[in-house]
């Protein structure tokens, strides 16, 4: 019996993720399908369009079985520490076959033979990475500059401005660093590009296309065509929520702890240069997304400050996440959902893990020391956040739609009262 395992955000689910888990059942065979799912804040720095809980439904409509969710440690890490996160994970489930990826390359081959160099090491690679490093380059460019030298006969260059190369990459590293015995297996991406934010006529379009669509419309019924009706059926424009929405919360989070220029250096990801330009550009600050561009620099792009800034309204700390790298980085697995068909599957993953497996949070954390406990409380912390804003908005865009009922009763009732 085959098991295959997917590293998701789903934020949303669309027609593109259909594609893979319809892919992996059909092509490649695979009887249960797990997800490993990022909570409520995504690798790039944002929060998700909606809730961890929603996101899993999604998944268990369109073909997944089992789906855990991601530790927010590793859901809003770097792409090396999100994928070392996920893999750990779905390695110590302990039932895991194979690990299935989208990429735009496609090249499962080529991806294999970079990771296994950033893997190795080498000398030469090692060499190269710190010249373009101290020409200034940030790492993402000065690691692809350096695998491009090191790979001259293939193309290297477009596989590594390509995000989800990129994850493969890290992926089949963190397997390969492993010693796994999880196969890779990468699936060519349909559409547009990850980062592109055009709504077009095909039926495969990013997340990014979607949730740019979803934010500037009165409905959700321009995404109809791009996900499936199940998705469809969860998607409110009330509910939806993007960094700005935390601009208020994490401008006061910044104020209180602003006491000097190295003040958030203890931040995860962060460090004194980083620590320094948001002291200075902090009088400036207008909204989430608005300080993340000010803080923007050749060697810090926005994404990484977006990550950042999350990282400081979460309350997570480098000695935390370094201590999560140090213990093998997932300490457990906590069950979102599952599928009738995936019963099964949940039973074999609790007699075969080598890390407990959650069901009942509040319980755990009782249970919990250490890591294990510091980790779920980050968790349960960044859930917390995201429900209270989600709460807040909800509550203002429903009191600004019944103002307008009111508003448009009254007006009909004069027009009515006139004639």
């Amino acid at each position: 019996m085959k098991v295959t395992a997917v590293i998701a955000e789903y934020n949303p689910f669309h027609n593109g993720h259909l594609y893979q888990l319809h892919t992996i059942r059909t092509a490649e065979h695979a009887d249960w399908i797990v997800v490993v799912l990022s909570g409520d804040f995504m690798q790039r720095g944002i929060p998700a369009i909606v809730d961890k809980y929603r996101r899993c439904q999604m998944a268990l409509a369109n073909g997944a079985d089992l789906v855990f969710e991601l530790p927010v440690y590793f859901a809003l890490g770097s792409a090396e520490y999100f994928a070392q996160g996920a893999v750990s994970l779905i390695d110590k489930l302990g039932v895991v076959d194979s690990l299935h990826f989208g990429s735009e390359s496609g090249d499962l081959s080529l991806i294999q033979d970079c990771a296994r160099l950033i893997a190795s090491e080498s000398i030469q690679y090692q060499s190269l990475l710190n010249v373009h490093l101290k020409q200034g380059c940030s790492f993402p460019a000065a690691r692809s500059r350096a695998i491009a030298a090191l790979f001259p006969e293939k193309d290297t260059e477009n596989l590594l401005n390509a995000p989800n190369n990129i994850l493969g990459i890290e992926y089949v590293k963190a397997l390969l660093q492993r010693n796994s015995a999880i196969k890779p297996a990468t699936l060519a991406r349909k559409g547009e590009g990850y980062a592109s934010d055009v709504l077009d006529t095909d039926q495969f379009v990013s997340a990014n296309a979607l949730r740019t669509a979803l934010r500037h419309a009165a409905s959700a019924a321009a995404v109809k065509p791009h996900v499936p009706d199940t998705v469809y059926s969860l998607l409110s424009p009330l509910d939806f929520l993007y960094s700005d929405d935390f601009s208020e919360i994490l401008l006061y989070k910044l104020l209180r702890d602003a006491s000097g220029k190295d003040a958030f250096a203890p931040y995860y990801d962060i460090g004194k240069q980083l620590s320094h330009t948001l002291y200075r550009q902090l009088p400036a600050f207008v909204s989430f997304e608005g300080f993340a561009m000010q803080c923007k620099t050749k060697n810090l792009t926005y994404t990484r400050i977006c990550r950042s800034l999350m990282h400081i309204l979460l309350d997570m700390t480098q000695e935390h996440a370094d201590a999560l790298k140090q213990r093998d980085y997932t300490q457990y697995a906590r069950l979102l959902g599952f599928s009738s068909h995936g019963r099964d599957l949940l039973k074999s993953i609790k007699a075969n893990a080598s890390i407990p497996v959650v069901t009942k949070p509040v319980l755990a954390l009782k249970q919990f020391d250490g890591t294990a406990r510091m980790s779920l409380q980050a968790d349960l912390h960044a859930a917390n956040i995201y429900d209270s804003i989600y709460q807040q908005k909800r509550r203002r865009l429903t009191g600004q739609a019944s103002a307008i009922l009111r508003c448009n009763e009254l007006t009909r009732q004069v027009i009515t009262t006139n004639s």
